[in-house]
């Protein structure tokens, strides 16, 4: 398979950035993108040329850092998938496939396809933690959990971090990452100690990092990787107000 990719190069954040077109052959069906762009790389770096920045880690759908706009979509045209599962029998032989990073304030571009998503990890920082002393580990049925209540805590917990939600919001909202880490405490008796300030510090956190609002379009739900419900923002806005009323 052959096929010209469309790809933004930017140097740095402070740099204006423009698409520059590039033909990668040799490529298999059964390659994922991630390769495709390694194959790009090696073919670069050959001829002595400047290398495609982009983030990647665990090539197995867990450590979310693989995000980016392919052909318009974050994560590329398969759902419930992240970048390094998509592979390259998803496009037709020869196609143009355009590439870019995630376009959000709150993310600017380090490099090419590089964005910074530290803003994430300062909204954890700010409460999405367990910090109360809860003496040693207890035994696995010590505390009753409904399997209901605990699967709905797990879905909410799949989440990676990975930006797309922000990056298919028409307002850059990052309720949806916010709500997973929320919902996934709220959810679980250990998480009940702090659930009041955890709620206000994440969402204050968030708001001060420059996410816009959410406007229920439900494009989040739709390009998240790991298929999290907006039914967490529910909840999200549900512990919000009780924290505030009480």
């Amino acid at each position: 398979m052959r096929f010209t990719l469309k790809i933004w190069r930017q140097r740095d954040r402070r740099t204006k950035g423009r698409f520059v077109e590039y033909k990668v052959t040799g490529i298999t069906p059964d390659m994922s993108f991630l390769e495709t762009l390694d194959k790009l790389n090696l073919d670069l770096a050959k001829r002595g040329d400047d290398t495609v920045a982009f983030d990647h880690d665990c090539r197995e759908g867990i450590c979310g850092n693989c995000g980016m706009y392919i052909n318009g979509r974050a994560h590329g045209p398969m759902r419930g998938v992240a970048t390094c599962q998509l592979y390259m029998r998803s496009f037709k032989d020869g196609e143009t496939i355009v590439v870019e990073p995630w376009r959000a304030k709150a993310f600017p571009v380090i490099k090419d396809l590089v964005v910074d998503r530290t803003a994430f990890d300062r909204i954890i920082q700010a409460g999405g933690y367990i910090s109360v002393d809860t003496g040693g580990a207890p035994d696995a049925n010590a505390i009753p959990i409904p399997k209901f209540v605990a699967d709905e805590a797990f879905d909410a917990a799949v989440c990676i971090g990975c930006g797309a939600c922000v990056a298919a919001c028409k307002n850059s909202s990052a309720m949806l990452f916010v709500a997973a880490k929320v919902s996934q405490l709220a959810l679980l008796p250990q998480g009940h100690a702090e659930r009041k300030t955890r709620v206000q510090r994440m969402i204050a956190q968030m708001d001060a990092e420059g996410f816009g609002g959410c406007t229920n379009t439900y494009a989040c739900e739709a390009e998240c990787p790991k298929q999290i419900s907006v039914t967490h923002i529910a909840r999200l806005n549900r512990e919000f107000i009780q924290a505030k009323l009480k």
